[in-house]
């Protein structure tokens, strides 16, 4: 389809590949015109400066099984909280995940509000993440999204997130899914609010059949966002 060519093209692409000819750029730069040590020239991530703060999500998807994988790429880098929807929550092993990453469900959203005063956990979550990625996405948590529907935890953080903030979709369904007319409208709608797209792979699908629509692998989806994230730092002068 022609629309997904494009529309990949300006996603990941001018995520991803623009930021990696930026960050090539910036070091030549460097190379070609040292400057005396400064508090930009000196910033070391993860150093001075607190973690990145991640927030990562699982829809219900097969791929949710690397979830837990995804978790551990990005705790050697970040400070990592975790969001499981219901249906995600069958095909997650929540005894793999690194220990120091909490693992928030709908029934946290729930149990954690007593009395007016009290924190609402989908609010709380959004102002601790500098971002958000979704992977799995699956075809009906998109069609949430693109609907602007929030019943359960991780669409209610979608439908009260402040978009000046990053957010990732890595999708994860059928060929046929992927390729139905309802998923080009709703990567559109999410294109427009400015979240970005980690498009899915063509390989042999947990359900047999063979074509696009696999999850990205979790150490492409980290280090997509890892690259983003240190491109913005260097350009915000170290503030993301």
């Amino acid at each position: 389809m022609s629309f997904f060519s494009d529309f990949f093209r300006h996603s990941l692409a001018h995520h991803v590949i623009t930021g990696l000819f930026t960050l090539l750029l910036l070091d030549k730069q460097v190379m070609a015109h040292p400057e005396p040590p400064t508090a930009m020239n000196l910033y070391q991530p993860n150093s001075a400066t607190r973690k990145p703060r991640i927030l990562l999500a699982a829809s219900g998807s097969v791929a949710a099984i690397k979830f837990a994988n995804l978790c551990h790429c990005f705790s050697e880098w970040a400070e990592v909280k975790a969001v499981a929807t219901k249906a995600s929550l069958h095909f997650i092993d929540r005894v793999s995940f690194p220990k120091d990453v909490t693992v928030y469900t709908d029934e946290d959203e729930w149990s954690m509000w007593k009395k007016i005063g009290d924190n609402v956990l989908h609010i709380e979550l959004r102002r601790w993440a500098d971002i958000m990625v979704i992977a799995p996405l699956s075809a009906n948590t998109l069609g949430k999204i693109a609907g602007g529907l929030c019943d359960n935890l991780l669409t209610c953080i979608v439908r009260a997130w402040d978009y000046s903030k990053p957010m990732f979709v890595a999708p994860a369904m059928n060929t046929f899914m992927w390729n139905n007319p309802f998923t080009e409208r709703h990567l559109m709608v999410i294109d427009d609010l400015g979240i970005s797209l980690i498009p899915p792979v063509t390989k042999r699908l947990a359900c047999g059949d063979y074509g696009n629509g696999a999850m990205a692998e979790p150490s492409l989806i980290y280090s997509t966002v890892r690259i983003f994230y240190e491109n913005r730092e260097q350009s915000n002068g170290g503030n993301v």
